[in-house]
């Protein structure tokens, strides 16, 4: 099967996704200039008190296809966790989607529930201890079974991008800001 088919195969269950509206198949140029804002990204999130670990980016950007893709409110994330917070290696929070999962952490003593997001409590460091290693935005890298399935594919990986990146991205497929519109970067190999 020839490449081309392949990656418009890719396209064409990309856009079959509930809520996705377009795709851009990104140049070298694209990718660099990414790579330029992901790296300046990872030292401004949460109002410069932490730093920023796109991992999802990262492995997107091992592999040789990527293209962005961009989403309203009808899109369904990815199975989570979509955000971690780290610190010292440790985990200390993240987004939970799971209604169940979310009314259990409610009633626990040791964790702080903020919409969907969980702190655990026990996990965070005193203040004093935190000066020494500021808390991690850890965006993991997520699974896409909607194009791991397709014929000549292999090592998908689906990413969020920062908001400078998702910017970029708006500026470069010509899209206007509009309330609900996201943007997402996937990876893939060829085989």
């Amino acid at each position: 099967m020839k490449y081309e088919t392949v990656i418009q195969d890719v396209i064409c269950r990309i856009k079959a996704i509930k809520g996705v509206e377009d795709t851009y198949i990104l140049s070298e140029e694209d990718k660099e200039k990414i790579f330029e804002l992901e790296k300046k990204a990872e030292g401004a999130v949460l109002m410069g008190l932490g730093v920023g670990d796109n991992q999802g980016i990262k492995e997107v950007f091992k592999r040789q296809v990527i293209i962005a893709f961009t989403t309203n409110m009808n899109y369904v994330w990815p199975e989570g966790p979509n955000v971690l917070l780290t610190q010292y290696g440790e985990k200390v929070g993240e987004d939970i989607y799971d209604p169940e999962k979310l009314e259990e952490c409610e009633k626990c003593k040791d964790t702080l529930v903020m919409g969907n997001f969980v702190i655990y409590k026990s996990a965070v460091p005193k203040p004093k201890d935190a000066k020494k290693e500021p808390i991690t935005v850890v965006l993991p890298p997520q699974k896409c079974k909607d194009v791991e399935c397709v014929e000549g594919v292999a090592n998908v990986v689906l990413a969020s991008p920062s908001t400078p990146s998702d910017e970029y991205i708006r500026s470069v497929m010509d899209l206007k800001p509009a309330v609900g519109l996201g943007t997402f970067i996937i990876g893939f190999d060829l085989c």
